[in-house]
């Protein structure tokens, strides 16, 4: 099994690196990639388990555009996670996350929800290589009673249209992909399904996309098929994994339970850059 969409601690995921890891290997998965939001900070974790359990590990990272006030969630895999432009790209994404989670917080007590920002956001403020998310408010939204699970919170306060949400502001695209192939990786946009902009794909392989998300947790058969066929027609490679979290209301079970078939995988290999990254 070849999983390349996992979650740690580092973002919204509750599994440690080690505890990925584990995970990973009792459900037989060969090949892993830890691609946590907006920051590699779990990336060595991982690859020190990995070696450890016999797992090939992958580098790799989850990096949120916005266009048109849409979360664009931009995979990148191969690259080198101590680029200096790209950490420094990374910590003002980290920055604006932490931002709007306290004016997530600000709203929800305009409608009698009140929450501790600070005890929230502390593990982002004592580790500023975490990154933060809505996942932590719902999160809790749940401990407080205000609602009886993490979905229940989205559906009700934290997703778009809905009282406590609050868009988010991050860069284009277009520059995050530049961003990823700076540090020497590939790009490839996870789950389109959900993000449900088909017609932005074409342009942003032309803008040097590398690969789409075919596989993942939320898409059906005939999403599956769609994108491979996008894919064939726009020259792009695919990507695909579980998205895993360890968090029943968010994403798969277990890691692998989506996995990425072998001949994919290695197309993948073969389309990483030959340059030297910029560091």
């Amino acid at each position: 099994m070849i999983d390349l969409h996992t979650h740690t601690t580092a973002s919204d995921g509750r599994c440690t690196p080690a505890e990925l890891v584990a995970h990973a290997s009792a459900a037989g998965v060969t090949v892993l990639s830890v691609t946590d939001h907006d920051t590699v900070a779990a990336c060595d974790g991982v690859a020190a388990a990995c070696s450890t359990a016999g797992i090939e590990f992958v580098t790799g990272i989850e990096i949120t555009a916005v266009r048109d006030e849409a979360d664009v969630h931009v995979l990148g895999y191969f690259l080198d996670p101590r680029s200096a432009p790209l950490r420094a790209f990374l910590s003002e994404q980290r920055e604006q996350r932490v931002d709007r989670v306290r004016r997530i917080i600000v709203k929800l007590a305009g409608y009698g929800l009140r929450l501790d920002a600070d005890a929230i956001l502390k593990p982002a403020l004592d580790d500023p290589s975490r990154s933060v998310g809505r996942p932590w408010v719902a999160r809790a939204l749940v401990a407080a009673g205000y609602v009886t699970s993490s979905n229940d919170a989205f559906n009700t306060w934290l997703s778009r249209g809905r009282p406590g949400f609050i868009p988010r502001e991050g860069a284009a695209p277009e520059g995050v992909i530049t961003r990823i192939h700076d540090a020497g990786g590939l790009a490839s946009m996870a789950h389109p399904g959900l993000l449900g902009r088909d017609a932005w794909i074409a342009p942003l392989a032309e803008a040097g996309l590398d690969a789409i998300e075919a596989y993942h947790t939320d898409h059906t058969p005939e999403d599956t098929e769609r994108y491979l066929a996008l894919a064939e027609r726009l020259a792009l490679a695919v990507s695909g994994g579980s998205d895993y979290h360890a968090d029943k209301s968010h994403g798969a079970a277990h890691p692998g339970e989506v996995s990425l078939p072998r001949d994919a995988y290695e197309a993948l290999v073969r389309r990483k850059p030959v340059t030297t990254p910029r560091t």
